[in-house]
C-alpha cells in the first residue's frame, strides 16, 4: 500500500478496517474462534478487494466526516423511532388514512456521496423510500402526508449537508 497517493490512503484503509471489525463484532455477537477468524478473513478480503479497485486513492472516497457523524446518527435514530411510531399509528387505525405520494427533492448542493447518504437515510426512515437519484434530484415515495412534509421541511437535508462542515 502506498502511504500518500491522493491523500491519506493508509489512514483510510485503517478507518474502513476498524469500521468493518466493529460492525462484524456488533452484528455477530458471538466471540468464538471460528467466527472471529471468519470475520477477520472477511475484513481482510474486503480491504484487499477495495484497495485493488483503487478506491482509497480516488477522490470519491468520501468518508471525510468527523465527530459530527455521531451526533447525526443519534438524531437519525430518533427520527427512525418517531417515524416508526407515526407509520404504526397510521397502519393500526380502523380506517387507513395512508395517502401514498412521490416528492422530488433538489440535492444539487450536495456532493454525490452526500446525495447517496441522504437517499439512504430517507430509505432507513419508515414510511419513506428513495426511488431514484438522477441529475441532482431525489425521487422519494412517502406513505403519508407527514412523511412528505418532513422531507419538504428539509431538516435531514440540512443535517447531511452540515456533515461536511
Amino acid at each position: 500500500m502506498s502511504s500518500e497517493v491522493g491523500g491519506k490512503p493508509v489512514l483510510r484503509v485503517v478507518l474502513l478496517g476498524a469500521m468493518l471489525v466493529v460492525t462484524w463484532l456488533v452484528w455477530s455477537g458471538f466471540f468464538k474462534t471460528l467466527l472471529l477468524s471468519l470475520g477477520a478473513f472477511s475484513v481482510l478480503l474486503t480491504l484487499w478487494l477495495t484497495k485493488r479497485t483503487g478506491y482509497f486513492n480516488h477522490e470519491t472516497f468520501g468518508f471525510r466526516y468527523d465527530y459530527r457523524i455521531l451526533g447525526y446518527w443519534v438524531w437519525l435514530a430518533k427520527e427512525v423511532v418517531m417515524s416508526s411510531l407515526d407509520v404504526t399509528k397510521e397502519v393500526l387505525r380502523p380506517t387507513l388514512r395512508i395517502q401514498p405520494r412521490t416528492v422530488e427533492l433538489d440535492v444539487s448542493d450536495l456532493e454525490p456521496l452526500d446525495q447517496a447518504t441522504y437517499g439512504n437515510c430517507i430509505t432507513l426512515t419508515p414510511g419513506t423510500l428513495t426511488l431514484d437519484i438522477y441529475k441532482n434530484r431525489l425521487l422519494v415515495h412517502a406513505l403519508t402526508e407527514n412523511g412528505e412534509q418532513g422531507l419538504l421541511e428539509g431538516a435531514m437535508h440540512r443535517r447531511v449537508k452540515a456533515l461536511r462542515g
